[in-house]
């Protein structure tokens, strides 16, 4: 069985060693388990699973294998999804797995689905690690396979087998082999030093990208999640940069006078879509990558800002005061078209188009509160999902269930308050705080590569 493209493309010390049909005592049966996780509702009952430590032959693949298998449980776990039961209740033993679940073991602790593993060192010095999948009821293998990668991408195994079991048990896109780049915040608020970051999903293998020597805003992720674009500031004069994830160089796309704000880019990843202030009058502009011009797609007196394309790269969504107070509108690739989608009290920001293509999540500020809601494209179903003092910046995990956002606390006397990133999903509930080493904002989540 071969793994998805995005899982070789990403790293070349990853790879398949295919999927494990059979089960080692014979008795599992290739068949469609009837278990499965219906997220199309509300609210969902979190299934109980039992994930054991993977086993392995030596003090080191056992070492890996509780680690390989402490990821998952934690990523299971923040879904939302999942129960992930105490590893004190098990009976059978990682060891005893090996010879095949007894299942009615399982169904005592009243595990519905069961993760079971292997992790081995190779000769070549990589690592093995396998999974196997099993409905405990059904008494079926669901899914089994196998990947080779080096000793220290461990970490990036078990969100992949994470996305595997997710897919596996609820029918939709895992999320958790994905990363995040965010606004790293920390200071006074009078001179606050922001500077970029980026972390898995999870809030592991954390690093900085600038030395906070320069303002930073609004980063965002291209199609192919290797490179991030962003605004910083020299001095007074705001510049337009990309950064290349993969080599760690800088381009400049352009120093633009006034404000410049929020620069995105197309799902094609061939240009990127920007608001630029000239004399007080914000207009939206896309900017080709290859040969750096410039075509303007809004003209009015109005604030045009924050566009964000719509996945098919035929629509795109942003906020404007052309009606009087800051609302959503959304229009053709080429500016024409346009159309008012929010008519409720208070201010619209923000907006970013759902990767599914079936929603818009926005910001909006009503009577001193601020909401983390959505609503469908045509503007019909909206919903808030968060409301505090201050809660911005939506962006949506790459299979549109999951938002990211930050939640700000008011300052005290003393010009210190808090800023924090979370996640939650797209019926409002699981509200979850991923952790930074600093104050963070302005989270942008990576796309899944296809």
């Amino acid at each position: 069985m071969t793994l998805p493209t995005r899982r070789r493309f990403l790293t070349g010390t990853l790879c398949a060693a295919g999927a494990l049909a059979a089960g080692p005592t014979g008795f599992v049966r290739e068949a469609r388990a009837e278990l499965e996780i219906d997220i199309t509702r509300g609210y969902v009952e979190p299934l109980p699973i039992a994930i054991t430590d993977f086993y392995g032959e030596t003090q080191q693949t056992r070492s890996v294998g509780q680690d390989v298998a402490g990821v998952i449980r934690d990523n299971l776990r923040r879904s939302g999804l999942f129960k992930p039961i105490e590893q004190g209740a098990f009976i059978q033993s990682p060891e005893a797995l090996r010879g095949g679940p007894r299942f009615q073991d399982w169904r005592l602790i009243d595990a519905q689905a069961l993760v079971s593993g292997k992790a081995e060192q190779q000769a070549d010095g990589r690592l093995r690690v396998q999974f196997r999948l099993w409905d405990v009821f059904g008494e079926n293998q669901m899914i089994g396979k196998a990947y080779f990668t080096t000793p220290g991408n461990w970490r990036r195994v078990a969100h992949i087998i994470s996305d595997a079991i997710y897919q596996r048990l609820t029918g939709e896109e895992g999320y958790f082999d994905t990363r995040i780049v965010y606004v790293s915040e920390s200071g006074r608020q009078d001179k606050r030093t922001k500077r970029l970051a980026i972390m898995d999903q999870d809030g592991a293998n954390h690093r900085y990208l600038t030395d906070g020597s320069s303002l930073v805003l609004t980063p965002r992720f291209s199609p192919t999640r290797q490179e991030i674009t962003y605004v910083s500031y020299q001095g007074h004069s705001p510049r337009i940069y990309l950064f290349n994830l993969n080599t760690g160089q800088q381009e400049v796309l352009g120093e633009f006078p006034g404000m410049t704000f929020a620069p995105r880019f197309a799902p094609d990843g061939n240009s990127v879509i920007i608001a630029l202030d000239n004399q007080g009058n914000s207009e939206i502009y896309v900017i080709d990558l290859r040969t750096r011009e410039r075509r303007r797609l809004t003209n009015s007196s109005a604030i045009d800002i924050s566009a964000s394309f719509a996945p098919s790269g035929e629509r795109v969504v942003f906020n404007s005061n052309r009606g009087g107070s800051l609302q959503l509108y959304t229009m053709d690739a080429d500016g024409s078209n346009v159309q008012r989608i929010s008519f409720g009290d208070g201010r619209y920001s923000t907006p970013v188009w759902s990767p599914r293509g079936d929603m818009i999540a926005f910001t909006r500020q009503h009577q001193g509160t601020f909401y983390i809601g959505v609503m469908r494209p045509d503007g019909s179903g909206e919903r808030m999902l968060a409301e505090g003092y201050r809660v911005e910046g939506p962006t949506w995990a790459p299979n549109g269930r999951v938002i990211c956002f930050f939640r700000r606390t008011r300052a005290d006397d003393q010009g210190r308050y808090a800023s924090k990133l979370y996640t939650i999903d797209l019926t409002g509930y699981n509200e979850r705080e991923i952790p930074t080493p600093q104050d963070a904002s302005d989270p942008a989540w990576s796309p899944a590569i296809p």
